[in-house]
């Protein structure tokens, strides 16, 4: 694990640790920052379609040309 995973890691456990009423509050807070935002939201998209096979640009180019 790298410092980076560490300090991570380290975070991800006292976010854990927080009563639920606090790690509610934690998210809210994340969520209004619009930066912030749009991270956790693109860091979700990647996540859910990291399984998926990859695909060329031009393919993607292609297929969007043909609609």
């Amino acid at each position: 694990m790298n410092v980076h995973e560490a300090t991570a890691e380290v975070f991800l456990t006292a976010f854990k640790a927080l009563p639920e009423n606090e790690k509610n509050i934690f998210l809210a807070s994340l969520v209004e920052d619009k930066k912030l935002l749009e991270d956790i939201m693109d860091i979700a998209a990647i996540e859910s379609r990291r399984s998926e096979p990859s695909r060329s640009f031009e393919d993607i180019i292609r297929e969007d040309s043909a609609v």
